[in-house]
């Protein structure tokens, strides 16, 4: 079985769904990952969708979703961010709070910038949690 991992953010609209999308096309072959939000918005943002289009990934067939939405755990980890105490506690042999602004309303570049610095955390987390052969 699979390590699952969880990533949490507020409205589940741009952080976690990337670093979703991330750990997908990382981790596919040794990981499952899902993504939330303590108050999902309904949607994903558009800039999140163009952003991780650029690096091959089609985030357009992802849906917001709350946590009541994702698998039971337990989960190998669970990485919030921004969502501080409104995130419930899931069953997770790991937990981490990864301090990343809101991208929502950055220019395109900047989003980019919160995009990759997500990226190198999840290829972290992914060499801790399920190493390469």
């Amino acid at each position: 079985m699979k390590p699952k991992l969880l990533f949490v953010c507020v409205e589940n609209s741009c952080r976690s769904q990337m670093a979703e999308g991330l750990a997908r096309m990382s981790g596919s072959d040794r990981i499952e990952a899902f993504s939330a939000g303590s108050r999902p918005s309904g949607a994903v943002n558009p800039k999140a969708v163009d952003a991780m289009s650029e690096l091959g990934y089609d985030l357009g067939s992802h849906q917001s979703v709350s946590l009541e939405d994702v698998p039971d755990g337990p989960y190998a980890a669970v990485v919030t961010m921004g969502c501080g105490d409104a995130c419930p506690h899931v069953p997770a042999e790991r937990r981490e709070d990864w301090e990343i602004p809101d991208p929502k309303h950055m220019p395109s570049d900047e989003f980019r910038a919160v995009r990759d610095d997500i990226r190198e955390r999840v290829e972290r987390l992914l060499a801790d949690i399920a190493p390469g052969e």
